[in-house]
C-alpha cells in the first residue's frame, strides 16, 4: 500500500492487486461491505496514521474507492473539517462500521486495444491469459495487429460480467499498456495496421508459441 497526504484533510492510499490477494480479499468482497473489506479498511485507517500522521479518531470521514483498469485501487479517505463532539466513536474501534462510495474505472468501450513493447511480451501474456478460467468468454474476439513496429492486441465486445474480468484487466497490465480511445485506434489499426493474428490472436498464441512462466 502507498500513501500520500494530498491536503491537511484528504490522503490519496493505492492498493494493488497483490495487496488484495496478500489479505485473502477478491474484487467482489472488496466491492461490497464484507467483514474482511471493513477489517482492511479499518487497517488502513491505523497504518494511515502510523505512516503520515493522518489522524481520524473523533472525526467523521468519508471514503471513496476507485478499481482502476490496471488492477490497482485508488482510495481517498477525506476528513470532514467538523470535529465530532462529545461522546463519538472513534473509526478505529473494530466494532466501527464504514461507509465507502465504490465506484469502477473499468473501460466501458465495445472495443479495447493494448500496445506490447515486442512480440514475446505479447506471447507470455497469451500464455498466462490462458490460465483464467473460461477466458475465451471475456472478449467476442482478438486481434493481434502490427503497426509502427508495436504490437496492439485488439478485443472486441468485452463481455464486463465475467467473473474472472478483474483478474484480466490486473494480468494484462502487467504486460501491455491501455490505449486511450480504443474505438478511433482500432480504426487507425484496420486502415494502416498489418494482422498478424486474424482470430483468437490468444488462443492461437499460446498454442503456436508456448513460453514459460518464468518469463514474468
Amino acid at each position: 500500500m502507498k500513501f500520500e497526504k494530498l491536503n491537511e484533510n484528504k490522503i490519496r492510499i493505492i492498493l494493488s492487486n497483490q495487496d488484495l490477494i496478500d489479505k485473502n480479499i477478491d474484487f467482489n468482497s472488496f466491492m461490497s461491505n464484507s467483514i474482511e473489506t471493513q477489517d482492511l479498511f479499518l487497517d488502513m485507517l491505523e497504518e494511515a496514521e502510523e505512516k503520515i500522521g493522518f489522524i481520524t479518531k473523533d472525526y467523521k470521514i468519508k471514503i471513496e474507492a476507485l478499481a482502476m483498469e490496471s488492477g490497482d485501487f485508488v482510495v481517498i479517505i477525506t476528513r470532514l473539517e467538523n470535529k465530532e463532539e462529545t461522546k463519538s466513536v472513534s473509526p478505529l474501534l473494530k466494532n466501527k462500521k464504514i461507509k465507502v462510495k465504490r465506484r469502477s474505472a473499468l473501460p466501458n468501450s465495445d472495443c479495447l486495444v493494448y500496445s506490447f513493447k515486442s512480440f514475446d511480451d505479447f506471447c507470455i501474456f497469451s500464455n498466462h491469459m490462458v490460465d483464467l478460467k473460461n477466458y475465451t468468454n471475456i472478449s467476442k474476439n482478438t486481434i493481434l495487429y502490427s503497426y509502427n513496429s508495436t504490437y496492439y492486441l485488439l478485443f472486441s465486445k468485452i463481455n464486463t460480467n465475467h467473473p474472472y474480468i478483474r483478474n484480466f484487466y490486473a494480468l494484462i497490465a502487467e504486460f501491455g499498456t491501455y490505449i486511450n480511445n480504443p474505438d478511433l485506434f482500432s480504426h487507425k489499426l484496420m486502415e494502416r495496421g498489418t494482422i498478424i493474428m486474424k482470430n483468437n490472436a490468444i488462443k492461437i498464441s499460446s498454442k503456436f508459441f508456448p513460453t514459460t512462466k518464468s518469463n514474468c
